[in-house]
């Protein structure tokens, strides 16, 4: 069973992106702030960034020495964290910025946009690599392979694109959720899961690209799905419910509402701060800590 560790109200608008550098979170809102909180107190840190844009996403790269925002403008900004200063100021993408993801292996990192293009970027010198444009609509997330050799899109058009990451090929795609993939998860070497827009979610043979399972998970889309641990998936919607999943029997260990304490309206959100321990994040505008009680206790 999870309970709320905390709740983190410092935001004045709905929160659509986290980030953790194993001690810290960091918060992306409409009310066009990144804020930094200590995640063991939720008391606020002294950085924060004022945006001239909403930011829909954020990123930490290089170690988590730099931090990416990608506003609603489409505009990219980049900061040293060390430093406390911006350093690289992208105009590349001309419709918002929803997905951002790193990939330390090849030393990469990739910005999506609305209107299905793709950018790739070195972590290190922060020049760009290639512009790809897909006509598949919005880009909701990038997932990297857990090898590096590979990264997934999840795209608006309802299919999953699987782009190679040292030519940039497109290898494969295939059709996941009618009207819009929100969420990718790589199971293990030979499982996927993915959930949409049809508020589904469902497992696939990664070779076969076969869907094995299918199951009507929430009520709304999906927007985020994530591995807690071994045995839990964590999934959340714009029905404003978390849900945990047994990854291998398909059952719901259990369902974070309202009445659990859990948030009000579209949950943007989830991110894992260790195996007993992730933070979600809302319209509401809040930030939450959930943890796994000790089963012994």
């Amino acid at each position: 069973m999870f309970s709320k560790k905390l709740t983190i109200e410092g935001h004045s608008g709905a929160v659509y992106s986290l980030q953790y550098d194993g001690h810290f979170l960091y918060s992306a809102s409409a009310d066009k702030y990144v804020v930094r909180w200590d995640s063991e107190s939720g008391v606020q840190d002294k950085f924060a960034i004022k945006l001239p844009a909403t930011p829909y996403s954020i990123l930490l790269i290089d170690n988590n020495t730099k931090l990416v925002a990608g506003l609603s403008s489409g505009d990219v900004h980049v900061f040293d964290l060390h430093e406390r200063k911006e350093i690289k100021f992208y105009k590349l993408h001309k419709k918002g910025v929803f997905a951002l993801a790193e990939n330390p292996i090849r030393n990469q990192f990739y910005i999506a946009d609305g209107e299905g293009t793709l950018s790739v970027w070195n972590t290190q010198t922060l020049e760009l690599l290639i512009r790809l444009p897909f006509d598949c609509g919005k880009i909701r997330r990038i997932i990297p392979a857990d090898n590096g050799e590979l990264i997934y899109l999840c795209c608006q058009d309802g299919k999953v694109r699987c782009i190679e990451t040292t030519f940039f090929n497109l290898t494969e795609e295939f059709s996941a959720h009618k009207d819009g993939v929100g969420a990718l998860l790589e199971l293990d070497d030979n499982t996927l899961i993915t959930g949409g827009k049809d508020a589904h979610i469902k497992w696939w043979d990664k070779q076969s690209k076969t869907c094995f399972k299918s199951i009507p998970a929430h009520n709304y889309m999906i927007y985020d799905l994530i591995r807690l641990n071994e045995s839990v998936i964590v999934s959340v919607s714009r029905d404003k419910t978390i849900k945990l999943w047994d990854p291998e029997t398909f059952s719901v260990i259990e369902r974070l509402n309202l009445k659990k304490g859990g948030h009000r309206h579209s949950v943007n959100c989830a991110i894992r701060l260790n195996e007993t321990t992730f933070a979600t994040s809302s319209d509401d505008a809040r930030v939450m800590i959930w943890q796994e009680q000790d089963k012994h206790g």
